[in-house]
């Protein structure tokens, strides 16, 4: 909306949500979630109309265009309701509880999420995207908020009722019933689940809309590390290739769109969310420690250019997504033309993107509306370069070199168009998705760039979001840091400090992770029953304090907390956490037990707390070769079941062993960096050899994998 349409200003100006001040010149009277729209509708015996959202949402573009911009429906919804407006990642608390409301009235969910409610905020109408007219059965605005208002005028008591019953059956539908403690037959039933709904042809688990899910990923390697099956690597591995080959992967720019709207990863629903940027990057990092295959490598480093490049604000901490729309249009930004590629690179290197990149003059892909072609190219590669290489008479290495000139060519053209938007919020929970991933490919790529920008982004959190009491925000934005923080920002951002510890072995970033993680003891621990709740205990009532579980496009804030639990135990040597973690486990074993491969998270924790679990802990001069050869051997392999900690022997008397003072007596040996190998708080004798260190942790050395990996000493092994 440009200057010259603003014609109306509502309260939302004065918020810092980008999606709320996208709706803030909307003729309807928005009222941000507070308790000045809830007494005005007490006051006015109005029913509250509720629209949840987020700004790089494209239904929700379209709704605000056809009806909250429209002056009629505006006029109805101001005369029938007090308006409110929330931005469901600013406010997931309040999306969740909502959500499942319209999930449980209707069968689905989604956003654009519509309730309405009464003054107390007791839901008993749900909806989610609604046209401004009838349409294909589906009523519109224009005829729904007149009905609504006849009901609320003439039939209240049934409406109150209505309310109260839908508040009962939630608070049912919400209930955890404990069950036996989840053990290797529940990973042996994911596993299974999750092989019947993988798609052998293109990867990825289910039909369309196909989403990448890494957690289920993360899952299957560690089944396969446990089992040596070799059908759960080659599902991860599938998955991987394919979307890094399919339209899902922006090949010019990098980065993840997030799901597919087929099951070929071709045409994507164009947003780019982080938290899809930070998991999908451990994804490709942990395939290739596993394998050493080096092209998931290069996946991940081309996450983290994207990330670094188009999503770090200047002060180090990570944007929160971009939109899938510019200038109206879905994916705008992203496809071309035949003749725009022709034009935009020579007849030669022209000739070779259409063939690689699948260009044709008709369209490579079909409107999910329409099911028409309109000369539109989603960027894809039909097979890997390698494959593609001989067909066209080239080395692979040649190919690749082409190729990279090719895509810098197209993307310093892209540059110039109308970009999407993006949102500059920075949100606690998916900065520390974003910190975890680049600790971890700091250690598997021996990149310290990565650590350098997680340790920026974590200070930025420390000093930035938290209150005077120390505890965490969950939003930053413009200079304001502001709401409570919730169960999934401690979590996800204790993750990423566990990470950054093992990537940078700066005692502070353990001693934050165990901080915050006796705060989220403190405020969010259900002592009676076990596990956390999705809020703090002196957070907002809402209808209900909730507990969530389920691992979605994102991995729930119980089974990220389970294992931190897990690790936090094991590096300092205190069984209470590993009990908790266990708590958390048999809270949600009924649930689980039901649909285990839809909690895959929690079944990596299950696989964490079965063991064997390992605990390194390496003493050694910090800079020396000895020291750095050990922590290189250790991070080139997949080691999901091991923690790792350092004893700097030449810093005195070093502030991590104030956290593990277990770890005190474990000192170098002549000298030497030494390592001490415990499973499961049992130690076995300290070793200065690499290769008796790597066994030792179930390694199966093989001088093939690693030519170059030598032992202290200097010798080849």
């Amino acid at each position: 909306m440009n200057a010259a349409e603003k014609k109306f200003t509502n309260r939302l100006i004065h918020e810092q949500s980008l999606y709320l001040l996208q709706h803030a010149h909307n003729p309807v009277d928005w009222y941000p979630w507070g308790e000045e729209a809830f007494e005005k509708a007490k006051k006015e015996r109005k029913p509250v109309f509720l629209s949840v959202g987020y700004s790089t949402c494209h239904w929700c573009h379209v709704m605000e265009k056809e009806s909250f911009e429209d002056p009629e429906v505006a006029r109805l919804m101001n005369e029938t309701f007090v308006s409110v407006k929330v931005d469901r990642e600013e406010r997931p608390d309040i999306d969740s509880i909502y959500m499942k409301v319209c999930q449980l009235l209707t069968g689905s969910g989604g956003w654009p999420l519509t309730i309405i409610m009464t003054p107390d905020k007791k839901p008993f109408f749900a909806s989610t995207y609604i046209p401004r007219e009838n349409r294909f059965g589906r009523l519109g605005m224009l005829e729904l908020i007149p009905r609504l208002n006849d009901l609320w005028k003439s039939r209240p008591e049934e409406l109150e009722e209505s309310a109260d019953k839908i508040i009962s059956v939630l608070k049912e539908s919400t209930k955890d019933f404990q069950g036996k403690a989840l053990g290797q037959d529940m990973l042996e039933a994911a596993y299974q689940q999750l092989k019947q709904q993988f798609d052998p042809e293109h990867g990825g688990f289910g039909l369309s809309p196909k989403f990448p899910v890494p957690h289920n990923l993360f899952f299957l390697l560690r089944y396969w590390k446990r089992t040596e099956e070799g059908k759960a690597l080659d599902m991860v591995e599938k998955t991987l290739r394919t979307m890094r080959q399919g339209g899902i992967f922006d090949q010019l720019g990098y980065g993840f769109h997030r799901y597919s709207t087929d099951t070929k990863w071709l045409v994507p629903h164009f947003e780019k969310m982080l938290y899809d940027q930070a998991l999908l990057a451990m994804a490709y990092t942990e395939a290739f420690q596993a394998t050493q295959n080096d092209d998931y490598r290069k996946t991940a480093e081309e996450i983290f250019s994207y990330v670094l490049r188009d999503m770090t604000s200047p002060e180090g901490a990570f944007y929160s997504a971009e939109d899938a729309d510019s200038e109206g249009e879905e994916g705008k930004f992203y496809v071309w033309t035949h003749d725009e590629i022709l034009n935009a690179l020579g007849k030669t290197e022209a000739e070779l993107a259409v063939q690689v990149f699948n260009i044709k003059k008709e369209g490579n892909f079909a409107e999910e509306a329409s099911g028409r072609k309109t000369g539109a190219n989603i960027l894809h590669l039909i097979r890997p370069l390698v494959e593609m290489a001989p067909a066209l008479n080239l080395s692979p290495e040649v190919l690749s070199k082409k190729i990279d000139i090719i895509r810098n060519d197209l993307f310093m053209k892209r540059e110039k168009r109308a970009r999407p938007l993006k949102d500059d919020k920075i949100l606690t929970d998916w900065n520390g998705l974003m910190i975890a991933a680049l600790a971890k490919g700091a250690q598997a790529f021996d990149e310290p760039g990565y650590a350098k920008a997680a340790c920026t982004a974590t200070d930025f959190i420390l000093n930035k979001m938290r209150n005077p009491e120390g505890r965490l925000l969950h939003r930053y934005r413009k200079g304001e840091a502001s709401k409570q923080a919730f169960l999934d920002d401690y979590a996800f951002f204790i993750w990423g400090l566990i990470e950054l510890y093992e990537a940078s072995f700066e005692a502070r970033f353990l001693q934050s992770a165990l901080e915050l993680n006796d705060t989220l003891l403190d405020h969010f621990w259900d002592q009676e029953n076990g596990a956390f709740y999705s809020s703090a205990d002196d957070g907002e009532k809402l209808l209900l304090r909730q507990k969530e579980i389920y691992d979605g496009a994102i991995p729930s804030g119980n089974s990220a907390a389970m294992l931190n639990l897990l690790r936090l135990s094991r590096m300092t040597s205190n069984p209470e956490l590993a009990d908790k973690a266990f708590r958390i486990g048999r809270h949600f074993s009924s649930n689980v037990s039901r649909a285990p491969s839809a909690f895959s998270l929690m079944m990596t924790a299950v696989d964490l707390a079965i063991g064997p679990s390992y605990e390194v802990v390496l003493a050694g001069s910090s800079e020396a070769e000895d020291t750095q050869a050990m922590l290189n051997a250790l991070r080139s392999e997949f080691l999901p079941h091991a923690v790792v900690l350092f004893i700097p022997s030449d810093l005195g008397d070093s502030d991590i062993l104030r956290l593990v003072p277990f770890a005190s007596k474990m000192k170098t040996i002549k000298n030497k960096a030494t390592v001490y190998v415990c499973q499961d708080f049992a130690c076995q004798q300290p070793t200065a050899d690499i290769d008796k260190m790597l066994r030792s942790l179930g390694v199966k050395t093989n001088i093939s994998k690693n030519p170059e990996r030598r032992n202290t000493n200097g010798e080849i092994l």
